[in-house]
């Protein structure tokens, strides 16, 4: 490729923090870090959070790099087919000065700075900056700079496109309806049905009759769904009660759930793996913790417990309305504190599971449209013999900066993770709350 043809990309520290190896990711073309981007990252190093790992293993391959050559200059990335990397140490101010524009100097200003001047130095070829800040870019545009999002580990079209694990099937014929009613399974050529890859589910109508079904990779059968309750609850729609049939399968080692508030994620997940506790050596259930206003929570008054305890406490109320579905003189809700007490049941936040190795846990990983695929990666990386583990989330509704829809972890395993027998997938889109959170989630 020509030297005019091949682009540059500035990358922010936004990109650094959701994918360290980000600068070996643009193949021929050359790279490049503002000095500013180093400065930020040296605030992330320290600590046990995803962006803390990605800060240290950053700095650890810059250094290297710095170890063979001069980082301000133009150095060869390690590859015959790579391109080259430098660090924009100074600014080149004749001319637009990002800082006099938007009257602050503050480091988003500096690194526009760095893209302004690799343009002046690079006339002849295209520089752009790639950023998750959104408002960043909008700034870079209005500075007539090219600005992109980081594309890596990105699902396109998610609202079109992503993996629902189900089909919906009208006018299906009557009479296979009832054969597979009574048979309880048939062979998928039998049904007329396109042969899935993997774990795929069915709902078969014809007029007023239907029935729920499920292929299975490991028979080559589809199986008809049963409707179960577990530990009182029941599906209260057909999208929940093929959840409940993949929950409950103990050779699905991996589950996502993705639907909007109200659908009953969380509640289904707690409900059947307290209902295969004896499968399992504990349950353990968590979420990440997003601070409010991306502040720390070491803002928040008491004692780390009672700083957590605002971000877990919609796991502890599915606990506790499941605890409400018995009866006084029933001593389940007394078994299930047992459970508490004992740490057979676990609720804690998900930065407590580093370096754990998670062996026969059932594993529920609540809000993980709030991880980063990496993230996602590390969770299921940590899964022993005999482990189950289930995300859930809705990835409309993220609260980390620099995810969307794209490049959260749940869209990313639901896209990679499909068509593999030990998965399965459900997308809810029904709300069971109450009739007051499905307004807000239709009409709001």
């Amino acid at each position: 490729m020509k030297k005019k043809d091949r682009k540059i990309f500035v990358l922010d520290t936004s990109v650094i923090l959701y994918d360290h190896s980000a600068i070996e990711c643009f193949e021929e073309h050359d790279v490049a870090i503002p000095i500013q981007v180093l400065e930020e990252l040296d605030t992330f190093k320290k600590g046990n959070d995803t962006i803390n790992f990605e800060a240290r293993e950053f700095i650890r391959h810059l250094d290297a790099i710095a170890a063979r050559d001069v980082i301000t200059d133009w150095t060869p990335l390690n590859g015959p087919t790579k391109g080259k990397f430098k660090v924009v140490a100074k600014h080149d101010l004749n001319g637009v000065d990002a800082t006099k524009v938007f009257q602050d100097g503050k480091n988003d200003h500096q690194i526009l700075n760095a893209a302004l001047t690799l343009q002046r130095q690079n006339k002849d070829r295209k520089v752009v900056l790639v950023t998750k800040d959104v408002a960043l870019r909008l700034k870079a545009k209005s500075l007539n700079i090219l600005a992109e999002d980081y594309l890596t580990g990105k699902v396109k079209d998610v609202q079109d496109k992503l993996y629902t694990g189900r089909t919906v099937q009208d006018e299906f014929s009557e009479e296979l309806i009832d054969e597979l009613f009574e048979k309880g399974n048939m062979p998928v050529e039998d049904l007329g049905i396109k042969r899935p890859k993997g774990n795929h589910f069915y709902i078969l109508k014809h007029k007023k009759k239907s029935i729920l079904a499920k292929y299975d990779p490991r028979t080559d059968q589809v199986d008809r769904v049963e409707k179960h309750s577990v530990f009182g609850i029941g599906p209260k729609n057909a999208e929940q009660a093929l959840a409940m049939s993949a929950l409950l399968d103990p050779e699905i080692k991996l589950v996502t759930l993705q639907g909007a508030a109200g659908t009953g994620k969380t509640l289904l997940a707690l409900a059947c793996a307290l209902e295969q506790r004896r499968l399992y050596r504990q349950i353990y259930v968590t979420r990440p913790v997003v601070p409010l206003s991306n502040k720390d929570i070491g803002y928040l008054p008491g004692d780390i417990q009672s700083k957590l305890d605002p971000y877990m406490q919609p796991l502890w109320d599915n606990l506790k309305l499941i605890k409400g579905q018995f009866e006084k003189h029933d001593n389940t809700p007394k078994r299930i504190d047992e459970m508490l007490e004992n740490e057979k049941i676990a609720i804690a936040p998900l930065a407590y599971i580093r370096g754990r190795s998670l062996s026969n846990i059932f594993f529920i990983v609540d809000e993980a449209q709030n991880l980063t695929p990496l993230e996602i990666k590390t969770v299921i990386s940590r899964a022993g013999e005999g482990t189950k583990i289930v995300f859930t989330g809705d990835i409309h509704q993220i609260d980390t900066p620099y995810l969307d829809t794209e490049s959260n972890g749940l869209s990313y395993l639901i896209d990679k993770a499909k068509g593999d027998p030990i998965f399965a997938h459900i997308t809810l889109e029904k709300g069971e709350r109450s009739a007051l959170a499905n307004l807000a989630n239709d009409l709001l």
